[in-house]
């Protein structure tokens, strides 16, 4: 049986629907092709500060208590995430209450007032969150490490913005934004869990006559690299935490499940690769995994760590000694189907609940255009050989292409360039 149906709407609109026989709750969603990727220089920032005024009221639902206490009102839960190629909104909560849910959630994307005085007051609460992601170097680290990869094009620049186009943004700057991207053709709603009876007539009623046409795309990436690079953030801390990777491949690719795989094994869990040897082994660091991140038209294969400053010469070179390993050398037969069942157990265990199922069929259909059911996944990996791995890290893990991002009391590059080699 599939897990997913897909219907598209006469405007183009599509809806995705994943019923759950066991489950007494409902996850509605809709989710935009369309994230801080789709942004200018000038308007970097205005895709995550859109996610936070669509809660603050709309013409229905003047103001954001109106809207949080009718969903507290009914016991759900609700919220918004942006990443840099889609954005999401959801309402999870009992099956009974699921067209109120459904109306609350698109009243917010389609009559949010987006108020002057409103977006003014907004601006301090997002400069606020940007000084916290400022002074959490895990999470800022990334974005020293995509800006070292991407440079000055969107996927190099935050999510957040910046304070200058935060502080600058108007009403109009939200309103020309979403008339560009929030068209039918880039929204996908998606139900899952009880989904009742009616559904699609609802939906047909609430989002029939969201405007159709086209949007375009956002410019492709460009990228080109010859020789290892490093960019460092200089901090006062007592840890540094740094980011080693690679450009690899994106979303859509012959070798996307092999290439899960070369990251499960270098750094998924905690008896991969690098966690037995540069935690377990060594004690060079609380936390470190490894992972592949994939973007529509490019990827980047990386390990994240959190390390000992003053041991952080031995702590890089570990790090680069195990990416220059499993290029170099086939895994285990063990390794394989370690890593392979990781991923499966993984991949069920997000599918258990509404949520977790109706992410996993949206983030395939916003992205890729296309519904992959999990069967599609598991025989994906089930299907991987070791001469695949090897092939695949032979491929992208080269020492040419070595990117190293610090956080950390450091100011000398040379002294980590260095050490981006193989050896």
């Amino acid at each position: 049986m599939k897990a997913f149906e897909k219907t598209t709407l006469p405007n183009g609109l599509r809806v995705v629907t994943a019923p759950m026989s066991h489950a007494k709750s409902v996850a509605c969603f809709l989710m935009l092709a369309a994230g801080s990727r789709y942004e200018t220089r000038d308007t970097n920032g205005i895709a995550h500060f859109a996610e936070h005024m669509f809660f603050k009221g709309t013409e229905n639902r003047p103001t954001a208590r109106q809207i949080a206490g009718e969903i507290d009102a009914i016991g759900g839960e609700f919220n918004a995430f942006t990443s840099k190629e889609y954005t999401g909104y959801y309402v999870k909560c009992a099956a009974e209450h699921r067209d109120t849910a459904l109306d609350v959630l698109i009243d917010m994307i389609r009559h949010s007032k987006f108020d002057a005085e409103e977006i003014e007051r907004e601006k301090g609460v997002i400069v606020e969150e940007m000084n916290m992601y400022y002074d959490t170097p895990r999470d800022y680290v990334d974005g020293v490490y995509d800006e070292l990869l991407y440079g000055d094009q969107p996927l190099g620049w935050d999510i957040i913005g910046t304070k200058e186009t935060v502080r600058a943004a108007k009403r109009e700057t939200f309103l020309d934004y979403l008339d560009r991207w929030y068209r039918a053709p880039r929204m996908v709603a998606g139900v899952s869990g009880a989904l009742g009876e009616g559904l699609l007539e609802r939906l047909q009623e609430l989002l029939g006559d969201v405007q159709n046409g086209a949007t375009g795309n956002p410019p492709p990436v460009e990228w080109s690299q010859d020789a290892p690079r490093v960019k460092l953030h200089t901090k006062q801390s007592d840890q540094a935490h740094i980011r080693v990777g690679v450009h690899s491949y994106p979303l859509i690719h012959p070798d996307r499940y092999a290439l899960q795989l070369l990251a499960t094994v270098l750094g998924g869990g905690m008896s991969s690769r690098l966690f037995t040897e540069v935690r377990e082994r060594r004690g060079l660091a609380y936390y470190i995994y490894g992972q592949q991140q994939g973007y529509t038209d490019t990827g980047t294969l990386f390990a994240q760590s959190g390390v000992d400053i003053q041991r952080i010469d031995d702590a890089v070179r570990t790090v680069v000694s195990e990416f220059g390993r499993i290029a170099s050398e086939p895994i285990e037969p063990d390794e394989l189907e370690k890593a392979r069942n990781f991923a499966k157990g993984r991949l069920v265990l997000s599918l258990e609940d509404p949520k977790g199922m109706i992410l996993f069929g949206l983030r395939n259909e916003v992205l890729e255009g296309e519904l992959r059911e999990p069967d599609d996944v598991i025989a994906g990996l089930d299907a991987v050989t070791i001469e695949d791995i090897q092939r695949v890290a032979q491929d992208i893990v080269r020492e040419d292409r070595l990117n190293f991002a610090l956080i950390g009391p450091f100011d000398d590059p040379d002294r980590f360039q260095k050490l981006l080699a193989f050896g």
